[in-house]
């Protein structure tokens, strides 16, 4: 059990695994670009990375909201991310008849936080083989995640790590308790912390859900010291005009200086 995700942090020692891209697939040439960006960041950063981007945003706020391209094309480009860059991928996948058709794609499957609890949508992704990334939902406490892992684990030996994007509090804002970082370790899966998602605002745009990126690089800074296997981090070319979460995307323009100064605290924290 979790072989894949403790394995890609036993590489080189000490080191911590990315999983960044934009939010959503908006067309080919951005979704390549990012790509192929931080493929080249990473690869002389010695970190670890998975390229994530959504084919479907289905828990926008607003019915009028991008979600992306759809199942098929948004797999298919995907696809081509895989085997042309030779990048692992992930996605999320909402639905549990989605999971065996995304796994002949995907290198890793993605539970989204709003669907953490879904018993059937964890048992379909865990029964594909593939490892599997889930989001503890903003509404539960880190205690509760032992629930979910029991769930996965049900479904046979697999592959999870729980992902922590920090709790409600109050309307529209979200705030980070690190102690987290050590309370799902102790139940034995690796953990990632989700800088951007950590600083979202929901519904805090009225039609759209706000954020406020200036604190990311302050947030993953705290994650990494307080031992988080890895960090996941949506980051955008033009994150002011990103089709989906750019108010805490992180300019994708900043992301090496960022990850440079990562991998110095996980250094010192060893």
């Amino acid at each position: 059990m979790n072989t894949f995700f403790f394995n890609l942090v036993n590489r080189t020692s000490p080191v911590f695994f990315l999983i960044s891209g934009p939010c959503v697939i908006e067309n080919r040439e951005v979704t390549f670009s990012t790509a192929r960006r931080l493929k080249d960041i990473t690869e002389k950063l010695h970190i670890p990375f998975i390229f994530k981007s959504s084919f479907d945003k289905a828990n926008r706020t607003s019915v009028s909201s991008f979600r992306g391209p759809g199942f098929d094309r948004g797999l298919e480009i995907l696809n081509d991310i895989k085997t042309q860059l030779k990048i692992p991928v992930i996605s999320d996948i909402h639905l549990p008849d989605q999971a065996e058709k995304a796994a002949k794609v995907l290198d890793v499957l993605q539970i989204p936080a709003f669907l953490c609890r879904q018993t059937d949508l964890i048992l379909a992704a865990c029964r594909t083989g593939r490892p599997v990334n889930i989001k503890k939902g903003q509404f539960l406490s880190p205690f509760d995640c032992s629930n979910i892992i029991a769930k996965a684990s049900s479904a046979g030996p697999c592959d999870i790590c729980i992902t922590e994007r920090g709790t409600s509090f109050g309307y529209n804002n979200l705030v980070v308790d690190f102690r987290s970082i050590d309370i799902l370790s102790r139940m034995g899966v690796p953990v990632v912390f989700d800088a951007t998602h950590s600083v979202q605002l929901p519904g805090g745009g009225g039609k759209a859900s706000s954020g406020d990126r200036r604190y990311v690089p302050c947030l993953s800074r705290a994650a990494i010291a307080a031992g988080a296997h890895g960090l996941f981090m949506e980051t955008h070319p033009d994150p002011d005009n990103a089709l989906c979460d750019g108010p805490n995307s992180m300019p994708l323009e900043d992301m090496t200086d960022l990850l440079s100064t990562l991998c110095a605290i996980k250094q010192a924290a060893g």
